[in-house]
């Protein structure tokens, strides 16, 4: 599928969800990359429309959402609830734009291909519903790197267990953690069963239980024999973009009070025996990676020094114990830039510049 030129012979954008939290962090993205496009077009909900946003050092109206938003677009950025995006954006297609789709209602479809430029962005070349999707923000967290180590051994089982930042929840969880916090600080809470919970009360906004001073081993909704959607999700999405739809994978998400960042850890089982050596050649030169591991001088990644950047940071590197061919090691990202936006006009990017 060709992607038409847009004004001075470059491309249209629409950036569709301009006001949530990731469609900041986009129009942010999108001011400091090269600027390959023409018109920029900002889309919301109607009680958005009207407002203005900067996006490469000018205030763009947002329009509000219908049919004739997309007509001359030629790239869209969905970042809206499944729902909405289910509706809207097999009309953009229809309307001649190539969809690039921040929510889940699209991932597992056959006929819509998973894309993490770094990893496998020949899935771009077949999109038969004119629909690309943009895996979770946990699977974009940790997806690189093992993308980079796959390439070089094959990964044959992973076992990973994630610790997801509040605004993984959006707004919401953001904003309940800072009130629980406001709650708990200055105080002696947590050095008794209960104590936190009884000071938090119902305010557990979007969680099942209090964030603050805690961690919670639940994200998502509830799936059969006891895994969550969350788990169910960071399973099915490494399969698809590996290319290994019978991976063994098992996965456990924990939510943490970190408010943007996340991180996993992992053991990955190869079909070769691997070294630590090659390992971390292969993560110091693959793109997208940042290789930060010295333990003994306290190097390694944390939420609280990743956040805000683009790469995935990965430390902690080690073989297996027990197990010559596996690895075990921690990587941390930002969710809102790599495992949302980022990765979402990195395949923007890619299409446009397949255009002809």
């Amino acid at each position: 599928m060709a992607v038409a030129a847009g004004r001075a012979g470059r491309p249209t954008l629409a950036v569709v969800g301009a006001t949530g939290a990731v469609g900041t962090v986009m129009l942010q993205i999108l001011s400091h990359r090269a600027d390959i496009w023409g018109e920029i077009r900002l889309i919301a909900s109607p009680r958005s429309a009207g407002r203005k946003l900067a996006v490469r050092g000018e205030e763009v109206e947002v329009l509000a959402l219908a049919e004739e938003v997309f007509d001359g677009v030629d790239v869209a950025l969905f970042d809206v609830p499944d729902e909405i995006a289910e509706r809207w954006a097999p009309i953009a297609a229809a309307k001649g734009a190539v969809v690039v789709d921040n929510s889940g209602a699209f991932r597992m479809d056959p006929e819509v291909p998973l894309v993490v430029p770094e990893v496998n962005p020949h899935a771009l070349r077949v999109r038969p519903r004119g629909i690309v999707a943009n895996p979770s923000c946990t699977t974009l967290c940790m997806i690189v790197a093992l993308g980079a180590l796959h390439a070089e051994y094959g990964l044959r089982e992973l076992v990973a267990s994630s610790y997801q930042a509040v605004s993984g929840a959006g707004r919401a969880g953001v904003d309940t953690l800072r009130r629980q916090i406001s709650l708990v600080a200055g105080t002696e809470l947590g050095t008794s069963p209960g104590d936190v919970r009884r000071a938090v009360g119902d305010d557990t906004g979007p969680f099942p239980e209090p964030v603050a001073l805690n961690v919670v081993p639940w994200a998502g909704a509830a799936r059969a024999d006891g895994w969550s959607s969350e788990e169910m999700t960071v399973r099915d999405e490494t399969r698809k973009v590996l290319g290994r739809p019978t991976l063994p994978v098992a996965v456990t998400c924990v939510r943490v009070p970190v408010v943007t960042a996340h991180s996993l850890t992992l053991h990955a089982r190869f079909e070769s025996e691997v070294t630590v050596a090659k390992a971390r050649e292969i993560l110091a030169t693959a793109p997208g990676v940042v290789l930060f591991d010295d333990p003994g001088a306290g190097e390694f990644p944390t939420p609280a020094d990743v956040v805000g950047t683009d790469p995935t940071w990965v430390g902690r590197v080690r073989r297996a114990l027990d197990d010559p061919t596996a690895l075990d090691f921690f990587v941390c990202g930002d969710n809102l830039r790599k495992g949302s936006a980022l990765n979402t006009v990195q395949i923007a990017e890619l299409v446009a510049g397949a255009r002809t």
